[in-house]
């Protein structure tokens, strides 16, 4: 709706556009300077993970046998390993691989907890009962062991290792926390105005129900970037998880522990990627929470 003013000096009529919703939190958000600060820190490195091996001097399989476990210099930037593979080229190549986990498995975590969530709570009955059983199964049972064991027997494959963390680890703590705010949400009058109309019911979960509760998901999704980079962290650094010729950040890191008083380099340089990462990934999530709360108060007045 449109609100008109006068103006004093003529009694020409002056039309004031209402504010959009997607304005009103983009404003809210670029108040919080942690937030700002995290996307500035979280673009850095998604462009130093796409362009860093293409600017580096060496690739995957050039290995420099006159420079085994050099400290950072003018040639190698972050120094080398012990088989003289560069360092710069690894931790890019290990950044881009854990965010492409990490998006990956938060995007599917966020879907599908939200799908069985929204519809466990609409239809109810049986179908309830079976998935908040399922779900507390999932809560009570060593899902890390789970995880290691099968992202060992795939070999490290990145991909298997992502829908093993969507479908065993990442989905049922979301999910039950979306079925306690569905519950609510399918009492809403216009719930009940798309069931008379005759809509079916994963027509007004998807339609109705989801977009209700969105702010929550776009939190989920965030804060799932970072539970799913230590994940995959975790499991790499113990030897389950992306296994060479492939790289990631949990396994330059566990590599870099090994020689971490004679080459401190192998670990440092992964390690403050990985730190930045999540702590960036953290201030997106709390500016996103202030910015999508209304009763919040850090993010300003609107």
């Amino acid at each position: 709706m449109s609100s008109i003013a006068t103006d004093p000096q003529t009694t020409t009529p002056k039309v004031r556009k209402r504010t959009s919703m997607m304005s009103l939190y983009t404003r809210r958000f670029m108040r919080n300077r942690g937030a700002v600060i995290g996307v500035i820190i979280f673009a850095l490195l998604v462009l130093f993970a796409i362009v860093g091996p293409l600017i580096s001097p060496f690739g995957a399989d050039d290995l420099d046998f006159l420079a085994l476990r050099t400290a950072p210099d003018a040639t190698h930037w972050f120094g080398t390993n012990g088989s003289g593979n560069d360092n710069f080229y690894q931790v890019a190549s290990g950044l881009q691989r854990s965010i492409m986990i990490a998006l990956v498995v938060s995007i599917g975590t966020t879907v599908l907890s939200a799908i069985i969530g929204a519809t466990a709570a609409f239809f109810g009955g049986p179908y309830e009962r079976i998935t908040l059983t399922v779900i507390h199964f999932m809560m009570v049972i060593p899902n890390f062991l789970i995880l290691a064991m099968i992202s060992n027997d795939a070999g490290g494959n990145w991909i298997v290792i992502s829908l093993v963390m969507i479908f065993v680890v990442g989905w049922f703590m979301p999910a039950r926390i979306i079925w306690t705010l569905s519950l609510s949400i399918k009492e809403r009058e216009y719930v009940h105005a798309a069931r008379y109309a005759g809509l079916s019911g994963m027509r007004i979960v998807v339609r109705h129900m989801l977009p209700n509760i969105g702010s929550l998901l776009v939190i989920n999704f965030t804060l799932g970037v970072v539970n799913a980079v230590v994940t995959e962290t975790a499991l790499s650094f113990l030897g389950f998880g992306v296994k060479l010729p492939d790289v990631s950040l949990g396994a330059l890191i566990g590599y870099g522990s090994n020689t971490l008083t004679s080459a401190p380099w192998l670990f440092y340089f992964p390690a403050a990627a990985l730190t930045l990462l999540t702590v960036s990934m953290a201030l997106i999530a709390d500016g996103l929470r202030d910015a999508l709360d209304p009763t919040s108060a850090a993010g300003g007045r609107a």
